[in-house]
């Protein structure tokens, strides 16, 4: 599982690093993305309508005139996603004063166990700037195809309807205050290099 993660990352990554991102169409049964057509980079990124962990509706309008970053992931994810926020908030931490331009978001691609009050208490744990976003699962994988996401349910043969697990690309987007794909960082990129490309652009 953590395996798939990872190569997915770094397709993502390869992909986007080479001045192209690929759209996502659907999974295949066993959960590998089928790959279609090349959008340019500027094409990431749209509207949205979400929740916060406070039960606010929140759109991307309320974000204009600040930076964005976004992690796509959900709470109960055992590795990546702790460890791809835990990055996120070192970086913010290192950017001193001008974290405070910055909006973290952690938007969640499992909505039917990441409640309002699930996020609310995971998001505690990290930055106390980030907000968690869930929301209806059409408007999440709206959010998703917008952003160039792909994730996947992946049913359990055992312990229950709950315990599945989700597969996904493991990217951090850096959205400039008008909502324009500026920067993208991969799995594993580590805070001191997130903090000084997060700085370049401001």
């Amino acid at each position: 599982m953590l395996l798939r993660i990872l190569i997915i990352g770094v397709v993502f990554a390869l992909l986007i690093g080479g001045g192209l991102a690929w759209m996502i169409e659907r999974p295949e049964a066993a959960g590998t993305p089928v790959i279609s057509t090349p959008v340019k980079n500027d094409r990431i990124g749209g509207p949205f309508q979400l929740i916060d962990q406070t039960g606010r509706t929140v759109t991307d309008e309320d974000f204009r005139g600040r930076y964005l970053l976004i992690y796509f992931g959900y709470t109960y994810c055992p590795d990546v996603c702790p460890a791809e926020l835990q990055i996120m908030s070192s970086a913010l931490d290192k950017l001193g004063s001008d974290a405070g331009r910055i909006q973290p978001l952690f938007v969640t691609v499992d909505p039917e166990r990441d409640t309002v009050d699930v996020m609310a208490q995971y998001v505690s744990h990290f930055n106390p700037q980030l907000l968690g976003l869930t929301g209806t699962v059409e408007q999440v994988a709206r959010m998703a195809k917008e952003y160039k996401v792909y994730f996947a349910k992946q049913e359990p043969e055992r312990g229950g309807d709950k315990a599945y697990t989700v597969s996904h690309s493991s990217l951090i987007y850096l959205m400039s205050p008008s909502g324009r794909f500026i920067d993208h960082f991969s799995f594993g990129t580590n805070p001191d290099e997130m903090a000084s490309r997060i700085k370049s652009h401001l």
